[in-house]
């Protein structure tokens, strides 16, 4: 089968803000792979009693994600468009979607474990039931997102960013459930990470979305194509446009800089959360610790009863 491909100057001048924004992304995700493997020679050996079963999970997740956002900043591609910076069939978008579809499941994966662990460590049933919740969410958000690519149709991007917004609203309010649940540092970093999601949600609900069905109202691919699925995956296998315009690329810029920085930090520091369970604990509130169900912090929950400190 030949490959179809539009290419546009294939030298990335120094000269154009472009490059200096891939630039950015790679070195970012050099610091990010460096970062990745610190915490693989480091957190196994922090798991008390040497059993490191769940923090190899976690790794692991975390590898695919910070592994698949580097690929993705090395070779940066718009999907529906079909643009990329760079003539290989490694910047296809079968390609490209295919390594964001598994990274992005780890991902959420990783914040449904964590859910799931404090939910059960504390009795918290709303944290335990967002854990289970979310990964079905964003499961129909990989869907909408690949059928969007193949179709050309902006709306499913629209509706697929939504669910991600509905999905960490979830997750917010399982982390909100579990403030009063601890106290010192604990609390601190559960409020730091609410915040954050408080600024994801603002920025998808005011930027991403609405760009997305702006480009859907006014036909922003490609004419307004639309493609048949069928149709649509030989188009995203065989044809990719090599661009280094700023114009075609300002629309990504924000949300990719975002994602493949700030996202793959809090997938590093779902990590570290993980590793320290046997430390929390000790930040639980009183108040928490007398009103909870007995059994509240099981073995099942990454803690040995026989490890906790006594008080």
């Amino acid at each position: 089968m030949s490959l179809e491909w539009r290419a546009r100057p294939d030298s990335l001048a120094w000269s154009n803000p472009v490059s200096w924004w891939w630039g950015l992304l790679s070195v970012v995700s050099a610091v990010n792979i460096a970062a990745w493997f610190w915490l693989y020679r480091l957190l196994p050996q922090q798991t008390p009693g040497g059993t490191g079963s769940g923090i190899e999970l976690m790794l692991l997740l975390c590898a695919a994600y910070v592994f698949g956002c580097a690929f993705r900043s090395v070779l940066p591609r718009a999907d529906v468009q079909r643009i990329c910076l760079f003539d290989t069939w490694l910047s296809s978008v079968v390609v490209g979607r295919s390594v964001a579809t598994v990274a992005e499941l780890c991902f959420v994966a990783q914040w449904a474990i964590i859910l799931h662990q404090l939910g059960t460590m504390t009795g918290a049933e709303t944290a335990v039931t967002a854990a289970w919740v979310i990964v079905p969410l964003i499961l129909v958000a990989e869907y909408l997102s690949w059928h969007a690519v193949l179709t050309r149709n902006y709306l499913g991007n629209a509706i697929e960013n939504s669910l991600w917004a509905v999905a960490f609203f979830i997750i917010g309010v399982g982390l909100c459930r579990l403030l009063p649940e601890f106290h010192g540092s604990v609390r601190v970093v559960l409020a730091v990470t609410i915040g954050g999601i408080a600024f994801y949600l603002a920025f998808l609900m005011s930027v991403d979305v609405p760009m997305y069905l702006s480009r859907w109202r006014t036909g922003a691919a490609d004419g307004d194509r639309r493609l048949r699925p069928r149709e649509g995956l030989r188009d995203v296998s065989t044809r990719w446009v090599v661009t280094h315009d700023l114009a075609e690329w300002k629309g990504e810029i924000a949300w990719m800089s975002l994602y493949f920085s700030a996202a793959v930090w809090a997938s590093l520091a779902l990590c570290v959360a993980y590793s320290l369970d046997h430390e929390l604990p000790r930040y639980r509130t009183e108040a928490a610790v007398a009103s909870g169900p007995p059994g509240a912090i099981p073995a099942a929950a990454g803690v040995s009863l026989a490890r906790m400190p006594v008080h």
